[in-house]
C-alpha cells in the first residue's frame, strides 16, 4: 500500500524534538542461573532516529523534500541522529543539553526492557539567523508538520510566532505531546492518541461527554479540543479501529483502519501524521488525508513498524523512489521473522464473487498473511481465451488488495505460478478447486523449500464463466430463464478452477 495514495513529494517542514532510538535484539533461548530473566544472546544494535527525526526520516523515505527544525545536543547521540537523516536538511536550534537516548532491549519480537539516557533538559533558543533560516523554510513549504515530544522545541516563543503567521493555504498539522505546549490556533488538524485527547481535555477542564460508547466519548472530546484550541479540525488515532476526525461539531467522521497482524507499532503515529501532512500538502480535503493515513499506518505496522525503516547494517532504509510500500518480500520477511506462516494461492480473479471471498477469507485463516499471485492480463488471454480478462490486471489487483483477508498481491505474467513462487517462498499454497485426492500442480514446487500444498473446498456453483453465461442470456431478449440453474449448478468443468 502506497503512503498517501501516492501524492505529489511537495515540500515538507519538520518541527520538534529529535531522539536517538537503539533497538538491542538477540536470542532468547535460557534462562539466567541465578535469576528467571532471560539471557539474550548474538546481540545486534539497530540504531534509528526518533521524535520528529523519526518523521522526517518517513517524510523523506516517501521522496518528500524535507526540512527538520529540532535540537540536538554536541555529542555522539546527536552526530548519529545527523548522520541517519539521509535525504533531511537539518536546522538545529541553538541547544546546550544531551540527545535524549531511548534504548529497547528485545528478543523474539517483543521488547523486554527500555533504558531512556539523556533527559536532563538543556537550554534552548532561537536567535535571528537561525530564524530567518526557519522562516525561509516555511515560506517554500507545501506543508508543516509539528511533531512535538515534550522536550520543548514548540514552546520556543519564536517558533511559535513563526508557526502562527503561517499562510492559511500551507496546511499545519499538530502531532501533540502530553508534555509539550498546545497547538497554535488555526492549525489544519491536530492529531492526539485516544489517551492524550483524553488528557487533554481533563487538563483543559473540559466536560467529561456523556456518552456509552468509546466512539461517544472520543467524538466528545474531539469536539471540545476543536473549539478549546481554536483549530480547524481533530483526528483521533484509535489505533486498531483507524481515527475519529471532528470538525467541532456535527457528527464526526470515522476511518476504520485495515485488519492487519500488530509486529511493532512504534513509530505509527509518526507514520499517520507524516501521511496526513504529505496528503494536505498535494491538496487533498482533510477526511481523504485521514483515510489514507489510518491506511499508511496499517501498511506500516503490518511491514514491521520500525524494523520497515532500518536497514540491517543500521543504515535508514526509508521507502522506495517511486513512493510504493516496500516490496512483498520485505513484508513476508517480517512475518516470517516473528515465527508466523505465509499462505500464497493465486488465480485470474476476472469477476470476483462469492466463490473467491470464501476461498480467499479461508486461505488467510491457515496463516498470518495472505499473498494472491494474480495471473497477468497477457496470462489470462492465453489461459481463457482472447476475450478475456473483462478487467484489467491493475483493477483486480486494487479489488483484491481492498478485501481485509488479503495482504499483497504481486502479479506474474506466465501460465503458472511457479516462478513467483519461487521468489515467494511461501509457507502454505492454498488451492481453491476440486483437487482432493490428487496432486496439486505447484505441490512439487513447495517441497523445496518445506511447503506445504493444501486444497481448500470451492463455493459450489460459483465461477466466472457461470456469470457471463447468465449475463449473456438474460442480455438476449427472447432468453427464457425460468430458474437459477444456472447459478446452482454453474459449469462443473470449470470448479477445478475457481479461483480463476
Amino acid at each position: 500500500m502506497s503512503p498517501g495514495g501516492s501524492p505529489s513529494a511537495g515540500r515538507l517542514v519538520v518541527v520538534g524534538d529529535a531522539l536517538l532510538d537503539l533497538d538491542l535484539e538477540g536470542v532468547a533461548t535460557r534462562l539466567a542461573p541465578d535469576s528467571p530473566v532471560p539471557v539474550l544472546d548474538g546481540l545486534v544494535e539497530r540504531p534509528r532516529p526518533g521524535g520528529a527525526a523519526l518523521a522526517a526520516l518517513m517524510a523523506a523515505g516517501d521522496g518528500t523534500e524535507v526540512v527538520l527544525v529540532t535540537a540536538l545536543g554536541h555529542d555522539e547521540a546527536g552526530a548519529r541522529v545527523e548522520a541517519l537523516l539521509e535525504g533531511v536538511t537539518v536546522l538545529r536550534l541553538p541547544y546546550d543539553g544531551p540527545t535524549p537516548v531511548k534504548q529497547r532491549v528485545r528478543a523474539a519480537g517483543q521488547s523486554l526492557l527500555r533504558l531512556d539516557s539523556g533527559t536532563a533538559p538543556g537550554t534552548l533558543g532561537c536567535p535571528a539567523t537561525t530564524l530567518a533560516s526557519v522562516t525561509e523554510a516555511l515560506a517554500r513549504a507545501d506543508a508543516v508538520l509539528v511533531a512535538d515530544y515534550g522536550r520543548g522545541v514548540t514552546a520556543v516563543p519564536e517558533l511559535r510566532q513563526a508557526l502562527a503567521r503561517l499562510p492559511r493555504r500551507v496546511p499545519l498539522v499538530w502531532d501533540p505531546h502530553p508534555k509539550g505546549s498546545p497547538p497554535v490556533p488555526g492549525a489544519r488538524l491536530v492529531t492526539p492518541n485516544r489517551a492524550e485527547a483524553a488528557g487533554f481535555a481533563e487538563r483543559l477542564g473540559l466536560p467529561v461527554p456523556s456518552a456509552t460508547t468509546m466512539l461517544g466519548e472520543t467524538a466528545g472530546r474531539a469536539h471540545s479540543l476543536v473549539r478549546q484550541w481554536r483549530v480547524q479540525a481533530v483526528a483521533v488515532t484509535l489505533g486498531e479501529a483507524g481515527a475519529l476526525l471532528s470538525y467541532g461539531d456535527g457528527a464526526p467522521v470515522v476511518a476504520p483502519a485495515p485488519v492487519v497482524d500488530c509486529v511493532d507499532a512504534c513509530g505509527a503515529g509518526d507514520r499517520f501524521a507524516v501521511s496526513v501532512a504529505r496528503c494536505l500538502a498535494a491538496g487533498r480535503v482533510t477526511v481523504e488525508a485521514v483515510q489514507e493515513a489510518v491506511a499508511d499506518a496499517a501498511a506500516y505496522v503490518a511491514a514491521g513498524g520500525p524494523a520497515s525503516l532500518v536497514a540491517p547494517d543500521g543504515a535508514a532504509a526509508g521507502r522506495h523512489q517511486d513512493g510504493d510500500a516496500p516490496p512483498v518480500e520485505d513484508l513476508l520477511e517480517a512475518v516470517t521473522r516473528r515465527g508466523g506462516t505465509v499462505v500464497a494461492t493465486g488465480g485470474c480473479f476476472d469477476l470476483l464473487h462469492a466463490g473467491h471471498v470464501a476461498t480467499l477469507r479461508a486461505a488467510r485463516r491457515l496463516g498470518d498473511c495472505l499473498v494472491v499471485c494474480l495471473n497477468s492480463d497477457a496470462s489470462v488471454r492465453r489461459l481463457k481465451g482472447p476475450s478475456r480478462p473483462l478487467v484489467p490486471a491493475a483493477d483486480r489487483a486494487r479489488v483484491l488488495e481492498a478485501l481485509e483477508c488479503v495482504d499483497a498481491v504481486v502479479v506474474f505474467d506466465e501460465d503458472t505460478p511457479t516462478e513467483v513462487l519461487r521468489r515467494l517462498r511461501p509457507h502454505v499454497w492454498a488451492k481453491g478447486g476440486d483437487y482432493a485426492g490428487a496432486d496439486v500442480p505447484e505441490a512439487a514446487v513447495l517441497r523445496a523449500w518445506g511447503g506445504q500444498a493444501v486444497v481448500l473446498p470451492y463455493l459450489q456453483g460459483r465461477s466466472t464463466t457461470g456469470l457471463l453465461d447468465t449475463a449473456g442470456r438474460r442480455a438476449r431478449p427472447d432468453a427464457h430463464d425460468p430458474d437459477t440453474r444456472d447459478l446452482d449448478t454453474a459449469d462443473t468443468a470449470t470448479s477445478r478452477e475457481t479461483m480463476r
